[in-house]
């Protein structure tokens, strides 16, 4: 019997588990994929928003606000790469820019500081490369960039080193209640629980549906991009978006934190919950439309293109709530709910904890760190890994530099990678130009040896994405 089950280890998720183990309380994580970050976190903007788009009095606004200002001393603690480049929203007509007036005076009601709207003038000075069709820009300096794998990690290997617990290829298939709690049937058997967090992401209402009336329905929203080399990372600096419509913020284009320039997202609804393919339709509509707030968009140095889903319901806001005794729910959780994620996380926890009259744990380390990117480090610090664990110094990945001793570390973390996503999304090895072409056999007999499996035991993410079927030999 555990005091708290959550439901979903997206972003979402582990920051909720992260919060609740600073009161004095057993927690346990239960997802349907095979690791952490297998959902709607793995594939998103990675923008840490100023708070200027959501409307004003929405929970989405509070918290949107209130994460971005969590940012920095959660990315310190969790040894997360951030960073706040600022941001601007394009306006390419004059008979536009009262909308752009309206997204100034929003975002000044929600709280956002530093708000200024710019002329064309005024904004390509600052971005060189921006269109020569702008007339007008809001300039938001305290928009960020963030790594979304790297905090979704922190949060949930923090999560665990203050005692939570993590229960993969679990998806949740049935909930009942009774005098004790609830119980969790799951495909890896039953689980039992005094509260329940329903942070499942788009399955959010269908998780809801196992114990309650239907009375929300979450639409997959998705949303197609690309992404380019690091040989054009500098193309812009800040995070150049155009005026939002109904369906979301719009195409953007944005450097990374680790130096590649993204493009997208479009925006389609999906009655499919699992539908992440691209489109050769939708791959060209974005760059079209990101050459609008760009010159010489470098689209020959697309590396990869991928989608993810967003969580959508009518109501256009968050779903904080107590739902019935014991049983909570954080859904409808689409952007900006990375931006959002430390806020949500902390307030959902507080919420549990007064239902469960939980009290703060006096010893909870906030502190996680990292695998080490050893490339990126300088010269003696690299020396003194490699001198401690020469692993360090063999080289798995060329394209990103990554070496085995990283990909080592990965694995034997808490949560820890088990498949060639997971060492991906945790070290970069295989998100480089190459694109895993060259490294994946090297990274494959290190997962066999470090996990005790054999070869053809090991697999991309799902147990069903066999990688090899065995010897030639």
């Amino acid at each position: 019997m555990y005091d708290v089950a959550v439901i979903g280890a997206g972003v979402i998720g582990c920051a909720i588990a992260r919060e609740l183990t600073r009161y004095t309380a057993s927690v346990v994580v239960v997802e349907k994929g095979e690791d952490v970050c297998t959902g709607t976190s793995k594939a998103n903007s990675a923008i840490v928003h100023g708070g200027f788009d959501a409307e004003n009095g929405t929970v989405k606004a509070k918290m949107n606000v209130l994460g971005n200002r969590m940012m920095t001393r959660v990315s310190e603690e969790l040894d997360v790469p951030f960073r706040r480049n600022g941001a601007f929203v394009l306006c390419f007509r004059e008979e536009d820019r009262p909308a752009l007036e309206t997204l100034y005076e929003r975002g000044v009601k929600n709280g956002v500081e530093g708000l200024e709207i710019v002329s064309g003038e005024k904004a390509r000075e600052m971005e060189p490369n921006l269109s020569e069709n702008v007339v007008a820009a809001l300039w938001c300096p305290s928009s960020g960039i963030v790594c979304p794998f790297e905090l979704t990690f922190g949060f949930a290997e923090n999560a665990a080193k203050n005692g939570a617990e993590f229960r993969f290829l679990s998806g949740v298939t049935g909930i009942a209640r009774d005098a004790d709690g609830f119980a969790l049937e799951t495909e890896s058997g039953e689980i039992r629980a005094k509260a329940v967090v329903n942070a499942a992401g788009v399955y959010a209402d269908r998780v809801h549906d196992l114990l309650l009336p239907h009375d929300y329905t979450v639409t997959a929203r998705r949303g197609e991009y690309c992404l380019c080399d690091k040989t054009v990372g500098g193309l812009v600096d800040r995070t150049i978006f155009q005026l939002p419509t109904k369906l979301g913020k719009g195409v953007l284009v944005t450097p990374t934190v680790h130096g590649n320039l993204l493009l997208g997202p479009t925006a389609e609804d999906t009655d499919d919950k699992e539908y992440t393919a691209t489109t050769a339709f939708g791959l060209a509509d974005l760059q079209k439309r990101a050459a609008l707030s760009v010159k010489s968009l470098p689209t020959r140095q697309v590396i990869t293109s991928f989608s993810g889903l967003r969580a959508h319901t009518d109501a256009d806001d968050f779903l904080l709530r107590e739902a019935a005794p014991g049983f909570f729910e954080a859904a409808g959780i689409e952007s900006p709910g990375l931006t959002s994620a430390p806020a949500i996380g902390e307030y959902m926890a507080e919420t549990v904890a007064a239902s469960l009259g939980l009290a703060k744990r006096a010893d909870f380390d906030p502190v996680r760190k990292g695998v080490p990117h050893i490339y990126t480090l300088p010269e003696e610090e690299r020396a003194k890994y490699i001198a401690e664990n020469p692993l360090y110094g063999s080289i798995v990945c060329r394209c990103e530099t990554v070496s085995e001793g990283e990909i080592v570390d990965a694995i034997r973390r808490t949560p820890g990678a088990t498949t060639l996503d997971g060492v991906k999304r945790r070290t970069r090895a295989g998100m480089g130009r190459c694109q895993a072409g060259f490294c994946s056999p090297r990274v494959m007999e290190i997962l066999s040896r470090e996990l005790g499996l054999p070869l053809d035991a090991i697999r991309k993410n799902t147990p069903a994405s066999v990688l090899v079927y065995g010897k030639t030999k």
